[in-house]
């Protein structure tokens, strides 16, 4: 399946005490870049949403390489791993100048927005993320 990169840039903001980035905001970085990377297959949350389909985190786990800091340009790397019933599971790490920084899991599952119980991907949404057409499927 393909990589999605987005380019981000350590802000103060993203730092803790000792001048490096406090680890959880790599789930920050993690968050912004799948939802960057549905827009871009054409996959806005929004209607989603209005279709009665929420996309939720269940499970996450990361592995701290080396650490980024004030001022870095990182580039956070999406792929879809897995798909299966209605879970996704994405492969993310956080980059800078193509040295892994960070690397996780991040399992996300389709739910229904009004009672939160899980729900098949559509045919649609499941051929965007595997990268083929929906007749392909």
């Amino acid at each position: 399946m393909t990589e999605f990169r987005l380019p981000v840039r350590v802000y103060i903001e993203d730092t803790d005490a000792g001048g490096i980035v406090f680890y959880a905001n790599y789930l920050k970085f993690f968050e912004r870049a799948r939802s960057e990377y549905l827009r871009h297959l054409g996959i806005e949350q929004s209607l989603t949403i209005s279709t009665n389909r929420l996309f939720v985190v269940r499970s996450c786990a990361m592995t701290y390489h080396a650490p980024a800091k004030l001022d870095d340009q990182l580039e956070i790397v999406a792929t879809v791993e897995v798909i299966q019933g209605a879970r996704v599971l994405f492969a993310q790490r956080a980059e800078r100048a193509g040295a892994t920084l960070v690397s996780g899991t991040v399992e996300v599952v389709c739910v229904s927005a009004d009672q939160h119980k899980p729900k098949p991907i559509p045919k649609d949404l499941r051929a965007r993320l595997t990268g083929h057409r929906p007749e392909e499927s």
